[in-house]
């Protein structure tokens, strides 16, 4: 029913390979419809790299997106990571399919604790093909709602966009009309320490370092959950607060901070500090979500991130170094205005997970 074939990758370390007019796709690039990388006709010849057209059905076999499926939007080269299905079949159809099973597939066929598959394991899946009339009607409910959720994708991410821009905008146009300080603003604490897998798993709820820049609201989302003993020492984290990681791997996201706006107490994994802001009259706690993800913040806390192969923020020169904040007038229009916009995303947010539903729903019911 179909034919197969993997590509290669050139050797990176000849920079003639690269740089060409060859679109060479990648297994993270299945879905997209253009690609970072481009190589030359002599990084093509020179390796094992295949030609993939528009249309083709490529699969990842590696890593982290093994089992990811899509029909290329691209022609370019292929490496070894991904799998080339050609076919006289509905592609969106066995696209379909696959998805539905993708997760069982895994399971079974997983190798080396990766989910790693290959060619061959792929040719021996049992597959049940209806007539070309049914598959073409199967593939074209499916590729409607899967447009709407592209779609529905861009609004969310128009809207990222936008707050995004508003707030650097706005923040340009007040942000510097309060001198202060985050030593000013309140007081600074540490988090636990000393905990270990098995603390994890159940308890009271936690904030780790690896979640404290993700985003710049900390929700129940982001929760994990430690036990804590009776007299432990315990710094909890109050509504309002801006919580900052310590260390990272890259100066970029070493001290970006997040503030907590849930009502539950929670606590702060050692990796991490929290500011309690007591000085209301000169901050407004919600609106420092914002500021803490504005461009002007993170170009401010660049230069107290030090080291060389792991890069940790100097805790005492950034709290007394001066921060500019609009007044607090300005605070609260600012908030006002963009978490209106953040009220839409999660609207939207809402709406993706409804359609996305919608989708797995009626994968499940048909005969496929």
């Amino acid at each position: 029913m179909c034919t197969f074939f993997s590509g290669g990758t050139p050797s990176s370390s000849n920079k003639d390979f690269y740089g060409g007019n060859i679109a060479f796709i990648r297994s993270g690039e299945l879905h997209a419809d253009s690609t970072e990388l481009f190589i030359t006709q002599a990084g093509f010849d020179s390796s094992s790299a295949k030609m993939v057209e528009v249309g083709d059905l490529l699969l990842a076999m590696y890593g982290a997106t093994s089992g990811d499926i899509a029909v290329s939007k691209i022609k370019g080269a292929i490496n070894q990571a991904i799998l080339c299905i050609r076919t006289k079949q509905n592609k969106k159809f066995i696209e379909s399919v696959w998805n539905k099973h993708v997760s069982k597939n895994l399971r079974k066929y997983l190798q080396g604790g990766q989910g790693n598959l290959s060619a061959d394991i792929v040719k021996g899946i049992s597959f049940f093909f209806p007539t070309l009339k049914e598959q073409e009607k199967i593939a074209n409910l499916v590729s409607l709602l899967d447009e709407r959720i592209a779609t529905q994708n861009k609004i969310i991410g128009k809207l990222q966009s936008l707050i995004k821009g508003l707030n650097d905008t706005l923040y340009a146009q007040h942000g510097d009309e309060v001198m202060t300080s985050f030593a000013e603003l309140g007081t600074s604490y540490s988090g636990l320490s000393g905990k270990s897998a098995h603390d994890f798993g159940s308890g009271k709820p936690f904030i780790t370092y690896l979640n404290v820049y993700s985003n710049n609201v900390i929700n129940e989302n982001d929760f994990q959950y430690v036990a804590i003993k009776d007299g432990e020492k315990q710094n909890v984290v109050e509504y309002g607060d801006v919580l900052f990681t310590l260390s990272s791997e890259t100066p970029e996201e070493v001290g970006i901070g997040s503030v907590y706006l849930g009502k539950e107490k929670v606590y702060l994994n050692s990796f991490c500090f929290g500011i309690h802001i007591t000085n209301t009259k000169i901050a407004f706690p919600p609106y420092l979500s914002y500021y803490v993800s504005s461009t002007a913040f993170r170009k401010f806390i660049y230069p107290y991130a030090q080291g060389s192969t792991r890069f940790n923020l100097c805790k005492a020169d950034f709290e007394k170094a001066s921060i500019k904040l609009p007044t607090l007038e300005n605070q609260k229009r600012i908030y006002s205005i963009l978490s209106h916009i953040d009220n839409k995303i999660e609207t939207e947010r809402q709406t993706l997970e409804l359609y996305n539903s919608q989708k797995q729903y009626l994968l499940r019911q048909m005969f496929i």
